[in-house]
């Protein structure tokens, strides 16, 4: 991570070429690597990140337990220049329609632009998908509900859910058989291939570019940093915005990237201790929520 006396300022976690980094702001990456350690404090307090790439006018601070890591007003423009806000209706880019497998019985439908490729499901930790079709914008969307209503999926995963979901998976056989089940229902469906072009079925799987092998039961989940707080521990995973820990301890821990986002990060020495708040591990059963 960072070096000498300066502040880095975290940007999350994220994704590119196929793996996760500790992103910085000024669009530096480090590399997260499997069974390496992981150690860092929290310091000189969270700041709004901006939106759209434009700096917070007011360099806003931002609560602890905040996912989003904006303040209102960024949060506003961030969303009202969204796809998912609809505001770009005449977006001539083809989008593609996906079904996005998280665990056993559950499965989303979205949309993500074709310009992305398969970026939006490792940002979402989708461990399988598929495409189903592609073409315009706001046919994409309406595919979309039509399939979200006629399968009797959600198109929203809550990220509790996700992470109780993925201790104990079944092998890449049967999660790639349980797309192709609903994919071939999906097809069956009418109306929808009037306005996209459907595509083949082809199971994609991350189970190992997440590192999801054989992950120990969950024993809790970072409620948010806190000033002058550590994190430490190895690497045992990591999916969507999500990093699996073993803390010294030997607790298996989720440290969710989206709350490192405008806090100040400074290398952890060899004897910190973790001093961040820690809450139970999620149920796996539960109502579908925002993801």
């Amino acid at each position: 991570m960072g070096g000498g006396p300066a502040v880095w300022r975290s940007g999350g976690v994220g994704w590119s070429g196929g793996s996760a980094g500790l992103r910085w702001w000024g669009g530096r990456v480090s590399p997260v690597g499997y069974g390496r350690p992981l150690a860092f404090r929290a310091v000189g307090g969270r700041a709004c990140a901006g939106a759209r790439g434009n700096a917070c006018p007011v360099g806003a601070a931002v609560p602890g337990r905040s996912t989003g890591g904006l303040c209102p007003d960024c949060a506003r423009l961030d969303r009202a220049h969204s796809v998912a806000a609809d505001t770009f209706a005449d977006d001539p880019r083809p989008y593609r329609v996906y079904l996005a497998w998280f665990g056993t019985g559950t499965v989303k439908v979205g949309i993500t632009g074709e310009h992305r490729g398969d970026t939006r499901l490792r940002e979402q930790g989708a461990v399988a998908f598929c495409w189903l079709g592609r073409g315009p914008l706001m046919a994409a969307r309406r595919t979309e509900e039509v399939l979200r209503q006629a399968l009797g999926v959600p198109d929203r995963v809550s990220y509790e859910r996700k992470r109780a979901l993925r201790v104990g998976l079944p092998d890449a056989g049967a999660r790639a058989a349980e797309i192709e089940e609903l994919y071939g229902r999906a097809l069956g469906v009418g109306g929808w291939g009037d306005t996209l072009e459907a595509l083949p079925f082809t199971a994609y799987d991350h189970g190992q570019l997440f590192g999801l092998g054989a992950l120990p039961p969950l024993d809790g989940t970072v409620t948010e940093l806190v000033e002058g707080g550590v994190v430490t521990g190895r690497v045992l995973a990591a999916a969507g915005p999500d990093l699996h820990l073993r803390d010294p301890g030997g607790r298996h821990l989720v440290l969710d990237g989206r709350l490192l986002g405008g806090w100040g990060l400074e290398r952890g020495g060899p004897d910190d201790a973790w001093s961040v708040p820690v809450g139970g591990a999620p149920a796996t059963g539960g109502q579908e929520g925002l993801f």
